[in-house]
């Protein structure tokens, strides 16, 4: 096989790939300033802190996370620790990712 051939990776994609569209996510669903965006931490405070981050909200992310990242959040996936901080949230989005 050469190198031309192996495109698809197959584990997945890097972490940093993850955090990159999360984020992009973040932006886009909730129009956050990609600034403060980029300064999130892994302790940084999602569902409850911030305003923008309502019910409604988290529909569109899930289905945003869905179509950037490849994988399909069941209703059973979803419980409220992993909306509480960005780390939270990109460890969901890492396990996911590895499942597809």
């Amino acid at each position: 096989m050469t190198s031309q051939t192996a495109t698809a990776d197959p584990t997945g994609p890097s972490r940093n790939e993850i955090d990159t569209h999360l984020r992009a996510s973040l932006v886009d669903v909730l129009a956050l300033d990609a600034a403060r965006v980029a300064d999130f931490d892994a302790d940084t405070g999602l569902f409850g802190h911030l305003p923008e981050l309502d019910s409604m909200a988290v529909a569109t992310l899930f289905t945003e996370m869905e179509d950037r990242l490849g994988f399909v959040i069941e209703d059973e996936d979803v419980d409220g620790e992993m909306l509480e901080t960005y780390g939270g949230l990109l460890a969901f989005s890492e396990a996911k990712a590895v499942e597809v």
